[in-house]
């Protein structure tokens, strides 16, 4: 295993220098120690990353990799005097869309994160819908989501939906399949009139069993019988309902957001 410090270096959040650190998930023969430096908007704090990167490369034998998103030119300049790898956000896509749009791009700190304008208030809007209508809590407003997750307790419903709404703006509700739905062989009363809204989530019974064993070890609700029979029956109801649903085992709520978001913005497909 090769080890590696990669240094996530920002003026602002450094949230987008984080979101570009997907890239070293394509790495996995490599152990990367993660620095993050977040603000780093004088040259002052610049010195200071630049004695950082110098320590990681005497201690790792290697040179680091440098996810940076510094919008002011001469601090960045400066940073690239040290001997790192550089994975530079301006340099690399913002400067040549810059030439290709002939526009000069905004470099402020937390523009891609910033509090202004619709599009953040519109998720803060839609984050406050989803954490109101989280796990059947009210049926209140339901008319305005625009997508219900339906599925077994622990499957998934609740991050997916946080996810969609924190990332995209979607006011996403989502309802759990409890065993009163089972014996009454029907979803629940309330969701009949949102049918072209419902999507939903189901999970193997064996990974159902350990993320509910961490919950309540050795309870009933937790037993592998108890989750195989629960998920073969809230299958039943999806299917019998046309519902269309994903297995949430092995994929990531971002994945899980990206099939829903499809699914909700072409309901014809």
């Amino acid at each position: 295993m090769i080890n590696r410090t990669v240094f996530f270096i920002s003026d602002g959040t450094g949230i987008t220098a984080g979101a570009l650190g997907k890239l070293l998930e394509h790495f996995p023969s490599t152990s990367f120690t993660q620095v993050r430096l977040p603000f780093t908007d004088t040259l002052d704090k610049i010195k200071l990353a630049q004695d950082a990167i110098l320590h990681a490369t005497e201690e790792d034998g290697g040179r680091p990799v440098v996810i940076m998103t510094l919008g002011n030119i001469e601090l960045r300049s400066t940073l690239k005097q040290s001997d790192a790898y550089f994975i530079d956000l301006f340099n690399t896509f913002i400067d040549p869309l810059s030439l290709e749009l002939d526009q000069k791009p905004l470099r402020g700190a937390g523009i891609a994160h910033s509090v202004m304008g619709s599009k953040y208030n519109d998720r803060m809007e839609a984050v406050n819908f989803t954490l109101n209508h989280d796990d059947g809590m009210t049926n209140s407003g339901l008319e305005a989501a625009e997508v219900i997750l339906v599925g077994v307790s622990r499957c998934g419903k609740t991050p997916t939906s946080v996810y969609l709404a924190m990332q995209f703006g979607v006011k996403a509700a989502n309802y759990p399949l409890i065993p009163e739905d089972f014996e009454r062989g029907t979803l629940p009363a309330i969701l009949h009139k949102h049918l072209d809204k419902i999507f939903g989530l189901t999970i193997k019974p064996e990974r159902l069993h350990a993320v509910r064993n961490e919950r309540r070890s050795g309870s009933f609700y937790a037993s592998l019988d108890n989750c195989r029979k629960e998920i073969a029956t809230a299958e039943g109801l999806m299917r019998d309902a046309g519902i269309t649903w994903a297995d949430s085992t092995s994929r990531s709520v971002e994945e899980l957001s990206a099939i829903i978001l499809e699914k909700i913005r072409h309901p014809a497909k």
